[in-house]
């Protein structure tokens, strides 16, 4: 009888040693697993940012240049059937670091990198803009139709379409809506010739 038992305890202990034996490589192979995971992870993420070219700036513009590349200030004019645009009320007011109205201002753009548009900053103010319409954020359009016209004015000078503009300091940007005369025209832009550009 004391072989027996002699036995049985013998087995059960191998039996606990091959058991605690398995536990201890499967978590050990649990734990080597999530490593590796967190190592291909690491890697990659610094293999991206070593590869990210110097205009691919997080969160900003396609083609932007890092933020303080450049400060450029222009005055802006938006007349819609001779109504002046607001961008001084809060829901214009700064929403992106690259281009923006600040200061409860909101006759001056402020620009802050290179590579950055005109409509880069109407796509951060929520506002549709192209050679055709101008939307308000509540969905009113003012198109380009048989009696009325969408215009857009550069220092004096009439352009298609100022998406694509990359404001210079001291440029007068007048963009009118309705069916404005050439006089009416004129009167649009003496006034902006008049606004101050703030700094």
């Amino acid at each position: 009888m004391g072989r027996k038992e002699r036995r049985e305890r013998e087995q059960k202990r191998d039996n606990f040693a091959s058991k605690r034996s398995a536990e201890k490589r499967k978590q050990t192979l649990i734990a080597a697993g999530v490593l590796g995971v967190i190592a291909v992870i690491v890697g990659y993420s610094a293999f991206l940012f070593a590869n990210m070219s110097d205009t691919a700036v997080p969160g900003g513009p396609e083609n932007a240049g890092a933020l303080g590349s450049e400060h450029s200030h222009a005055a802006i004019l938006v007349k819609i059937f001779g109504d002046k645009f607001d961008f001084s009320a809060p829901a214009y007011q700064i929403k992106s670091s690259w281009i923006h109205f600040e200061g409860r201002d909101g006759t001056t753009v402020h620009k802050h990198a290179t590579g950055v548009t005109l409509g880069y900053l109407f796509e951060t103010l929520g506002l549709g803009l192209d050679d055709q319409c101008f939307i308000f954020q509540d969905g009113r359009e003012f198109c380009t139709n048989e009696d009325y016209s969408l215009k857009f004015y550069v220092n004096g000078e009439q352009l298609p379409d100022i998406r694509p503009l990359e404001i210079q300091e001291g440029d007068r940007i007048l963009i009118s809506y309705g069916a404005e005369t050439p006089e009416e025209i004129e009167g649009q832009l003496l006034e902006l010739e008049n606004q101050e550009i703030i700094k």
